[in-house]
């Protein structure tokens, strides 16, 4: 049977894979282990094993784990899931990064109630090009707009974009959509400084999203097993 070691050691060689086919620097990609609904024993396991990035979905399950695992100093938190306005100030106190920023409000609040003496919070702009109502995310127009104030507050600092494209579609549309996105990253950092961030691929469409220029992939079921 398989250990968590084993799993992230498979996905440490899928993803080098991936980057191998694409004709791209060796070691471009970031892992990010998906621990939602997982125990503190098997982010443990996974930290034993090298991985220092974690992310979470749920804010009060992710701050738990967040205060349990305090003295691993060196994890980066990140939360990738939806952020209701009210629960910006957990996120703002705990977590390294927000992926899923999607309206100016939260990343106002975020900035606010980030406490003094934390580095900038680190936040992605979460799209949804393919504008689906069962996710998250803003339209490539509105891009411009939030970013340029999220570059324009103290307390965060703007790493990229992050999308969740649709898996029940063609391979031609899914490359349609990895490649608009990709367009857009571009365009962002060639509008920002340190914009280094292209959050896209999960275990069933990874090697396609590396093929279309992701620097980070959010992997969960293929490390840690099925969700409970």
């Amino acid at each position: 049977m398989q250990t968590i070691a084993d799993r992230l050691t498979n996905a440490r060689q899928e993803i080098e894979h991936a980057i191998a086919n694409a004709h791209r620097p060796a070691h471009c990609v970031r892992l990010l282990a998906v621990s939602k609904t997982k125990p503190v024993s098997d982010i443990k396991a996974a930290y034993e094993a090298g991985q220092r990035q974690f992310g979470e979905n749920y804010i009060q399950e992710g701050v738990a784990k967040i205060e349990q695992l305090k003295t691993l100093s060196d994890i980066e938190w990140h939360m990738i899931g939806p952020i209701q306005s009210n629960k910006t100030k957990l996120v703002a106190e705990h977590f390294d990064w927000v992926q899923s920023v999607d309206r100016l409000k939260i990343a106002t609040r975020l900035n606010e109630q980030r406490p003094a003496g934390m580095p900038p919070l680190n936040v992605c702009i979460q799209l949804n090009l393919e504008q689906e109502a069962t996710k998250s995310g803003i339209l490539p127009a509105e891009l411009p707009g939030i970013a340029e104030a999220i570059c324009a507050m103290p307390n965060l600092k703007l790493r990229g974009l992050m999308a969740i494209p649709a898996t029940n579609v063609s391979e031609a549309q899914q490359c349609d959509t990895l490649s608009q996105l990709h367009a857009l990253y571009t365009q962002l950092q060639a509008s920002a400084d340190g914009i280094d961030t292209l959050s896209v691929g999960m275990s069933n469409d990874m090697a396609l999203a590396i093929a279309h220029g992701s620097t980070m992939v959010r992997i969960g079921t293929a490390i840690f097993g099925s969700r409970n």
